[in-house]
């Protein structure tokens, strides 16, 4: 699913988004997250985050959509490192976190997306941790869905296997228009997943949060645009379920 650097990032994908709040100003978070100091987090106000991590700290932006009570879907800038977001998923009734970097690489490589993920996992200080770690899983291998972003605004995705899904516009601008791009499905547990994809031909990749006892999903867009710099932008969709492939014999990668 494209998403034009050149119109705010991710234009209509916003319409059906869950809403940002300030509900975290004037709180702290700690994030602990194996082989690396702590990340400290102090919201000072719905949109200013006062950040440490070992010796290094500042000030920036970031913006907070709680996707369920307690539930953080948190979007963090930092202006030392314009090329860099990091989304971060907080589950506050299990203490379990995962942060989703994502890096625009200075210059492209053939054959490969222009933007990296990685994934780690982590604990909130202060909660009594419980359940899984979050980690990769195969649940929506062979799921079929629709998203809608919006009046006039409907995808359709296909997931494929562990590594690649598919989409297809069937109303909007980009109205049969689709392709195969890199993917990656991780589980917070109780229908919460994050869902990450990579575009090939277009240097964009996003973090979304699927709650799929809401049929709901948040997510953040991180683009390079035409002028090389990076843009964050924000999109939200209902979810429709069309259906599940099953395999019968060979499994999918």
């Amino acid at each position: 699913m494209d998403a034009d650097p050149g119109d705010g990032v991710t234009g209509d994908l916003a319409g059906n988004r869950l809403p940002r709040t300030d509900r975290l100003a004037g709180r702290e978070l700690r994030i602990a997250e194996e082989a690396s100091d702590d990340l400290v987090l102090r919201f000072r106000t719905g949109e200013t985050v006062e950040w440490r991590r070992g010796a290094r700290s500042g000030e920036d932006w970031y913006e907070a959509v709680e996707v369920r009570l307690g539930v953080w879907f948190l979007t963090l800038r930092r202006g030392d490192e314009p090329r860099h977001a990091d989304v971060l998923v907080v589950r506050e009734d299990t203490g379990r976190t995962l942060r989703v970097a994502s890096d625009v690489a200075p210059e492209p490589t053939p054959g490969e997306p222009r933007v990296g993920q990685t994934f780690t996992p982590g604990t909130l200080a202060g909660v009594e941790v419980s359940g899984a770690e979050p980690a990769p899983t195969r649940d929506l291998i062979g799921w079929r869905a629709q998203y809608h972003y919006g009046p006039g605004l409907l995808y359709e995705h296909v997931y494929l296997n562990s590594e690649r899904y598919a989409w297809q516009c069937l109303a909007g601008a980009q109205r049969g228009q689709g392709d195969v791009d890199l993917a990656a499905t991780w589980s917070l547990g109780d229908g919460l997943y994050v869902f990450t994809f990579r575009e090939f031909l277009i240097p964009v990749a996003t973090t979304w949060l699927y709650d799929l006892d809401a049929m709901r999903t948040t997510g953040t867009f991180l683009a390079l645009g035409p002028d090389d710099t990076v843009a964050c932008g924000g999109g939200g969709a209902f979810i429709t379920e069309l259906g599940r492939v099953a395999y019968p014999d060979e499994q999918p990668v």
